[in-house]
């Protein structure tokens, strides 16, 4: 398959590029800007990754609207030019996020749940819908509503593995609030899963049917890396420390469920969490 690809560079995209690569597709990696005319000829397979990265630097209003910017405009500068393109592709998969849903700690949320209240989830929701131009043209579109992906190459875990190693390594908050994740090899498994399953459209909840509170994840991690988990980082000082993004990525509490994956019968590589992380940190 010939299969475009924005956001190539990055933690998820560099893993799916390998994996595509070695499994012999034609892979033409999207530059940033996504309104500059794209050849759509002989394209199977759209996948657009691209968007500021949320978890580095303070919410300030400008990250915020860098934040909001990358991810809405760029969606719908591709999505468009999708509609115009004579030869269409056959799947349009679009990145999301389980910030769709906010902060709901007394819920299980699967894809048929509705949107949160706060900045992620309006983003989220604006995001989702700048792919109707390519829906409407008959193009099958998914959105991933990825979790915390877990990789020792970047991502949360990656930020989170020096203190770890040191033994300083802690709960966030009370630890009571859920933690929805994925693998990385799950994360390139599912998204070549939906390829392959035409019946599979809209959301798809990119996490394992086992999320964790973080006080659970804390004494697994810990245990992986033989290390204790006895300096916990209190609300107040992750407010003080990483300001309004604390309560919106480290305090939030999100129970979400693969239930679009599960009943299409996406077998999961590391479905319990001690896997994930001795397969993504050995």
């Amino acid at each position: 398959m010939k299969i475009l690809i924005s956001g190539s560079h990055g933690l998820i995209g560099t893993e799916l590029v390998h994996e595509l690569t070695s499994q012999g597709h034609d892979i033409v990696r999207l530059g940033r800007d996504l309104s500059k005319p794209i050849d759509f000829s002989d394209v199977d397979v759209v996948i657009h990754l691209a968007g500021e990265n949320i978890a580095e630097g303070r919410w300030n209003d400008q990250k915020k609207k860098a934040i909001r910017d990358s991810r809405v405009n760029g969606t719908a500068a591709l999505s468009q030019q999708i509609e115009r393109a004579d030869h269409k592709p056959s799947i349009f998969i679009s990145g999301s996020a389980i910030g769709f849903y906010g902060d709901r700690p007394n819920e299980s949320l699967d894809e048929k749940s509705d949107p949160g209240s706060g900045f992620l989830p309006y983003v989220c929701a604006q995001w989702e819908s700048q792919t109707q131009p390519a829906s409407d043209a008959g193009v099958r579109t998914v959105h991933l509503r990825t979790g915390i992906v877990l990789s020792s190459q970047g991502g949360a875990l990656k930020k989170m593995l020096p203190p770890f190693k040191m033994g300083g390594g802690g709960i966030l908050g009370n630890g009571k609030q859920v933690m929805s994740w994925i693998s990385i090899q799950d994360m390139v498994g599912a998204i070549l899963h939906i390829i392959e399953h035409s019946e599979i459209s809209g959301a798809v909840n990119m996490v394992s049917p086992n999320p964790h509170t973080n006080k659970e994840f804390t004494k697994t991690l810990g245990h992986v890396l033989k290390r204790p988990t006895i300096m916990p980082l209190p609300a107040f000082a992750a407010r003080i420390l990483f300001g309004e993004m604390a309560d919106a990525l480290l305090l939030s509490s999100t129970r979400v469920l693969p239930n679009v994956l599960l009943e299409t019968e996406y077998s999961f590589k590391h479905p319990d969490l001690e896997s994930a992380l001795k397969a993504v940190l050995k």
